[in-house]
């Protein structure tokens, strides 16, 4: 992880080699393009394997509770980074649950009770002191049919519900991509914003408790809300001046409503934040096409646990408020494509999309040196920020360094700002190219120096001509 952090920037410092870059690639036809795509709201498509909502149907009495000691640590581990450039925004740690280590312990806690529908119902209400939120680690090893898990904060009406067989298929698609069978079984449970997270399982009539096989050996716990984050956005707005509200931008409204943030589990049980962008694909299908970077998304398991939030941006040009018509979605994705050679995840959402979004546009041909870009992404995790740059030159990234090469052979894109910059949680966002009266996506941003603490650095942006070539052009123009 320490050279996966300074492959994104982490040191703080640029490490391209210095130099031009030598000649970039000759001028384009830019013709090599698919176009944005704004659907009617009932065109909207997911895979709708994701959570339902239900409201919750354990009775009074009928939730055990398991209270965690105070967290020693005040920040996570990695937190060190993550005001630099670029670093996935860590949020969470994980903790370990001894009282739900293993199966035997889980159903020993399990407090039964029929309903009036005569099914049977238990819960589980884990508190970790100090949480700005929760996510359970909920390793399901077998439910019997019909089953359903539920999850909820402090109100149960916003309950998300999993049936047996979502649940079943998640653990499928984990274990397809090659995830060991503890892996594969996990399931991560959205975050309620608290310290507390309730885990409730319902079997129906005639199936017997014995035949639910779970445990919660760990929990991620966060330490930063999405208020401290739109805080600290707001912050460094106003005060440092280094991020801009992409409010102030009427003009890429269209490309806003393609961008989301993100919040994932890592397999270690760390939680992080950071971007990614919804992408048309040639026969304008409505598939939920979505890219973001590798060293955000890596593993299919962590594609699973993946939450978006959309329209997430503020209500007005430089207002603190988060506009009203933000949506999320916790049902994960599926992941098609991850390259570290372009440090690029291409993946598909589960969840059918909120209305409003717009599916961006791309551009796969070669971008020469001095063309102006603009990067729209999630700055600390928080209200969505635009930045205006160009490209310096082209680099060949590797673990640790960034080193300047020719528009032929390099697979990344050198930019620099001319106005706003990056921070944690801004990785995996898109930089867009204006071809004409639209803006393409041409790249998604692996890391650099640049920050608030440096606006004068570079950042690095996989080339999506590149990977399109690769490999995306299988689902975006078969």
């Amino acid at each position: 992880m320490a050279a996966l952090l300074a492959a994104c920037g982490g040191g703080g410092t640029d490490v391209d080699g210095g130099g031009g870059g030598g000649p970039g690639l000759a001028i384009p036809t830019w013709s090599q393009r698919i176009e944005p795509f704004e659907p009617k709201a009932a065109a909207l498509k997911g895979v709708a394997q994701g959570s339902t909502s239900s409201r919750a149907m354990a009775q009074a009495g009928a939730t055990r509770v398991i209270a965690l000691a105070p967290l020693q640590r005040a920040t996570p581990e990695r937190a060190a980074a993550a005001g630099s450039a670029a670093v996935p925004r860590q949020i969470g740690t994980a903790r370990a649950v001894a009282e739900t280590v293993d199966v035997a312990r889980t159903a020993a806690l399990l407090p039964w009770r029929p309903t009036a529908r005569g099914t049977q119902v238990a819960a589980l209400r884990f508190e970790s002191p100090g949480a700005r939120g929760l996510r359970l680690g909920v390793l399901v090893q077998a439910l019997p049919p019909g089953a359903v898990l539920r999850f909820h904060g402090a109100a149960p009406e916003d309950a998300v519900q999993l049936s047996a067989e979502q649940l079943q298929a998640v653990a499928e698609r984990n274990a397809s991509a090659g995830a060991d069978a503890t892996l594969a079984r996990t399931y991560w449970s959205p975050d309620f914003g608290g310290a507390q997270t309730t885990l409730e399982v319902e079997i129906p009539a005639g199936a017997a408790p014995a035949a639910v096989r779970l445990a919660v050996p760990r929990l991620s716990h966060f330490t930063s809300t999405a208020a401290e984050a739109e805080a600290a956005f707001t912050t460094k707005a106003a005060v440092a001046g280094c991020l801009v509200d992409v409010s102030c931008h009427p003009d890429y409204l269209e490309q806003s409503r393609s961008v989301a943030r993100m919040t994932y589990v890592a397999e270690d049980g760390g939680a992080f934040y950071c971007t990614g962008t919804l992408l048309n694909d040639m026969a304008a299908s409505g598939t939920p096409y979505f890219l973001s970077a590798q060293h955000c998304i890596p593993s299919q398991v962590v594609a699973s646990t993946l939450v978006t939030d959309w329209l997430y941006r503020s209500a007005s040009c430089n207002s603190a408020a988060e506009n009203p018509a933000s949506r999320r979605l916790t049902g994960g994705a599926r992941l098609l494509y991850a390259s570290a050679g372009t440090d690029t995840a291409f993946m598909r959402l589960n969840d059918p999309l909120p209305a409003g979004v717009v599916y961006a546009g791309s551009y796969y041909g070669g971008v020469p040196i001095g063309t102006a870009l603009a990067s729209l992404h999630h700055a600390e995790g928080g209200l969505q920020s635009i930045s205006l740059g160009s490209v310096l030159r082209y680099s060949n990234c590797g673990d640790e360094s960034c080193t300047a090469t020719s528009g032929e052979t390099g697979n990344y894109l050198a930019l620099t700002w001319q106005q706003g910059s990056t921070e944690g949680g801004s990785s995996g966002s898109g930089v867009f190219v204006t071809i004409g009266a639209r803006r393409y996506l041409a790249g998604q941003l692996h890391g650099g120096s640049a920050s608030c603490a440096r606006p004068d650095g570079t950042d690095y942006y996989g080339r999506f001509d590149l990977s399109y070539r690769a490999a995306l052009k299988n689902w975006l123009n078969p």
